[in-house]
């Protein structure tokens, strides 16, 4: 693999792992994806719930194309020893590379039982560090759909953290399943994280995952 992105980034509570067939088992996947749960968690997502493993390994194999071409960087979240269901597949999160707007867009999605944990603050912690401090990327954006009161608040709270707040609505901008829907787009600029967090972050780089 590529090593442009960090193969393992690991948080206080969490360790991503780069997202491709040979870290994350496409079958880990599948039963995670598979699960009916996750129709509440795609309700508001750009797809939905993986109906047979290869779903999975396609997943994975676009996953790694995506990340060799340095067009974005999709990780496994797991929590670490210490957490409940440490170990356990608890959902993706990656940014997506906007090279000449300079821009990396944050995604990220948890299986229920971990959702209310805080991960996704923490998870964006790590990320946006990542795009400002090594990619040397200038802007930092979320978007999610404005139905999604969840994640609404997860993001007003860890981009008020972070510096940044709400831009405004991208109309018709996100494919869900009985058409298309509305977002509301927040962003944070590299001045703006410098000046909230004095360029802090709690998290660990690592581009050889055997150091690990």
């Amino acid at each position: 693999m590529s090593h442009f992105f960090p193969e393992t980034i690991e948080t206080e509570r969490l360790r991503l792992v780069a997202a491709n067939p040979e870290t994350v088992h496409p079958l880990d996947v599948y039963e995670a994806c598979s699960h009916p749960e996750m129709d509440e968690v795609t309700t508001y997502m750009p797809w939905s719930r993986h109906e047979t493993p290869k779903v999975s390994k396609d997943f994975l194999d676009d996953c790694a194309s995506k990340w060799d071409d340095a067009e974005s960087a999709q990780y496994a979240v797991y929590p670490r020893d210490g957490e409940d269901g440490a170990g356990e597949l608890a959902g993706f999160g990656g940014i997506h590379t906007e090279w000449p707007r300079r821009v990396g867009t944050l995604g990220f999605w948890l299986r229920p039982q971990y959702w209310g944990r805080g991960y996704s603050g923490e998870r964006a912690k790590a990320l946006a560090a990542l795009a400002f401090e090594v990619l040397d990327l200038e802007v930092v954006e979320v978007k999610h759909a404005v139905a999604n009161e969840k994640s609404q608040r997860a993001i007003e709270k860890y981009m008020g953290t972070l510096g940044g707040g709400r831009d405004g609505r991208d109309r018709n901008s996100l494919p869900v399943e009985d058409g298309v829907a509305d977002q509301f787009v927040y962003s944070v600029s590299r001045d703006e994280w410098q000046d909230a967090t004095g360029g802090e972050y709690d998290a660990e780089f690592h581009w050889d995952a055997g150091d690990n």
